[in-house]
């Protein structure tokens, strides 16, 4: 007997250690971004197109002309008038999540999305989400813009605010909600790490799940973009392009175009996709974080700090550099940011044969820059390639960028459409770096 019970004991031991390294089964997906990509499906469409879903800002966001000037440094002005913006982002059915129309009019937009994309990612896994009220199941939702907030706060008059103002603009609330309307009981937590604010609620819930915290998980980002004084103070801090395009690793590369969406993934350990019978999309292996400390400035990109997280996330997933066959870079299309990006993957793929090159590429260039949702959208155009076996084209790549050593690193830009081709298996890394 006592025998037999050390031996469960370490049975037991051997499971939890496993448990830690577990792959993470993406089980589902829904979206919302620029382009009318309002599904995976759409998604992919976009991407297999190589659409440019960029458009000029929307007339009930601002007035594009009023504001505009191609000076970046002009006072009170923006030198683009583009973007990557979402339709109908007024628009909710607020009866449907048992919302009553008083309260869903102080709701952010970023809150509703993310109840809509949320509801149809679980729709897309399978999942009835009636069937979860009461379980353990998490929610991690990287947000950061209050625009909404501001709005409601330049216009309310003290005397008449609505009581549902704080849980209506909280960004706290857009998980709350989520985890409040669907019953569920897993850890529910906004995450703001500026650009990285959704990869990184994604390896927070894979951290949840292989701790046994939560048995599935909700995890992804939103932004949506109400107010033009963000953008007048990117484009005075010089981020923004003046033509209105990430034209990422290309010479011509002059900064980030702004843009809108909502991504969720829906997540379980592997065993148990396994065992419930679920579609498996695509597994995360691993993943990591980091920060730069204290380096050439609060938002100045640290070369040896990402190259430090990518070598974490492969070890992490127990894969080798020369097995990745895809990176979904940050790839924002800055002057600075694009050549330390590149020359820090250089230092982690840059041992492995010309003969078989890395692929990089940066969903930037079809939408624009997400901010908090932006590694979201990478995450799930990974998924769409590895799934799909195509990697989609990389736009606005006409000449390489000359402060790039192309001719010493072992990388390719697909300019167009890449089959990515059975005999080994596919796999995929997405980096996503925050401002700060």
């Amino acid at each position: 007997m006592a025998k037999a019970l050390v031996e469960v004991r370490q049975l037991k031991a051997r499971l939890k250690e496993r448990a830690k390294t577990e792959p993470i089964a993406i089980v589902g997906m829904g979206c919302r971004f620029p382009g009318g990509a309002d599904s995976p499906e759409a998604f992919w469409r976009l991407l297999r197109h190589g659409t440019d879903a960029i458009t000029e800002v929307p007339k009930d966001r601002w007035d594009k002309d009023a504001y505009y000037d191609p000076d970046p440094a002009a006072p009170g002005k923006i030198c683009t008038r583009s973007g990557g913006f979402l339709t109908g982002v007024e628009g909710f059915d607020a009866g449907f999540f048992g919302i009553s129309p008083r309260e869903a009019e102080g709701m952010d937009p970023q809150q509703r999305l993310l109840l809509e994309v949320a509801w149809e990612a679980l729709e897309h896994a399978g999942q009835a989400p009636d069937a979860l009220f009461k379980t353990a199941t998490g929610v991690f939702t990287g947000i950061s813009s209050f625009d909404y907030a501001a709005c409601q706060l330049r216009a309310a008059d003290s005397r008449e605010l609505s009581v549902y103002l704080g849980t209506g603009i909280a960004l706290s609330a857009a998980n709350g909600r989520l985890s409040y309307v669907l019953g569920l009981t897993g850890p529910s937590m906004a995450v703001d790490t500026a650009c990285s604010s959704s990869l990184v609620a994604v390896h927070l819930a894979c951290r949840s799940l292989r701790s046994g915290e939560c048995d599935l998980a909700l995890a992804g980002g939103v932004n949506v973009i109400l107010l033009p004084e963000l953008s007048i103070n990117f484009s005075q801090a010089g981020m923004l392009s003046p033509e209105g395009r990430c034209k990422t690793f290309d010479a011509s590369a002059d900064g980030y175009v702004r843009g809108e969406g909502c991504g969720v993934v829906v997540l379980k350990r592997l065993s148990d996709a396994l065992a419930s019978g679920d579609r498996v999309w695509a597994m995360i292996r691993g993943s990591a974080v980091n920060q730069d400390g204290a380096s050439g400035g609060l938002t100045v990109p640290n070369g040896p700090s990402q190259e430090e997280v990518v070598r974490r996330a492969l070890e992490d997933g127990g894969v080798r550099p020369d097995e990745v066959g895809y990176l979904e870079a940050h790839g924002t299309g800055t002057a600075l940011g694009d050549p330390i990006e590149v020359a820090s993957l250089g230092r982690v793929f840059g041992s492995r044969s010309g003969d078989d090159p890395l692929v990089i590429g940066s969903v930037k260039t079809n939408v624009g820059h997400l901010e908090a949702a932006s590694g979201i959208a990478g995450l799930i155009k990974a998924v769409l390639a590895l799934e799909l076996r195509e990697i989609p084209a990389h736009l606005h790549f006409r000449r390489p960028n000359p402060h790039i050593a192309w001719g010493a690193l072992p990388f390719v830009i697909a300019t167009g459409p890449r089959p990515w081709p059975a005999g080994k298996r596919r796999i995929a890394g997405v980096s996503s770096f925050g401002a700060s």
